[in-house]
């Protein structure tokens, strides 16, 4: 049994149809199952008091993942073993809470995505696409246009590609790969992007990701 206040760190999976939640709607997600499963979050103090939970690599609409990471705390003690199957009953279909524990690392200490992906293709054929694919991912420079919080500007993405490899599928081409998840971050989704702006004969009709894992910078899981 652990402490009221005790910071934690929950790990849960958001597939299916949860991949169309934005970032904010799973925040009030977040906090709505935790009231419906009897954990009472920590608020925070002032004039206007909210629950002190932070999603560590907010995802973006589309994207499935099994690895995310968010901290909170509760104001009533917790058995981190019967959390997750009992926080799940709470959730909306595809979000599952999978792990909570105590001790979680620096969110500046997460560094590498792992990530899978297919490219869907009406009319190509997958198996003559690979090569091309991961000769134009090997590029020493990729630069796209891409929005920041400047507005759009040029980005190199090449250096955020620590490895990609493809495999054919059925009308689809598997994307099996480690980008950056920070400093620089790249969202998967600027992966076909970059194929839409610089090489448009390679680009899928349809896309898809899912995130698999989240490491440090030298490669261990990060917890």
């Amino acid at each position: 049994m652990l402490e009221a206040g005790t910071k934690l760190r929950l790990r849960f999976a958001k597939e299916g149809r949860a991949v169309y939640l934005s970032h904010l709607d799973l925040m009030r997600t977040m906090q709505r199952a935790f009231l419906r499963a009897g954990y009472p979050l920590k608020y925070s103090e002032g004039f206007n008091p909210h629950p002190v939970i932070s999603i560590l690599l907010p995802l973006g609409v589309g994207t499935a993942s099994v690895c995310e990471l968010m901290d909170f705390s509760l104001t009533a003690p917790l058995d981190p073993e019967a959390l997750p199957e009992r926080l799940t009953k709470a959730m909306p279909e595809g979000i599952r809470a999978t792990e909570v524990y105590t001790g979680g690392r620096k969110v500046r200490e997460l560094k590498w995505l792992r990530v899978e992906g297919v490219l869907e293709y009406d009319a190509a054929d997958p198996a003559a696409l690979c090569a091309p694919l991961t000769d134009f991912f090997r590029q020493a420079r990729i630069v796209i246009m891409r929005k920041t919080k400047r507005g759009e500007g040029e980005s190199d993405i090449a250096p955020a590609i620590r490895e990609l490899h493809f495999t054919p599928g059925d009308r689809c081409v598997r994307l099996q790969g480690v980008i950056s998840a920070q400093d620089p971050t790249l969202n998967p989704e600027h992966l076909p992007s970059a194929l839409r702006q610089l090489a448009p004969n390679l680009a899928p009709d349809f896309a898809s990701f899912t995130r698999l894992e989240v490491y440090d910078a030298e490669m261990r899981p990060f917890r």
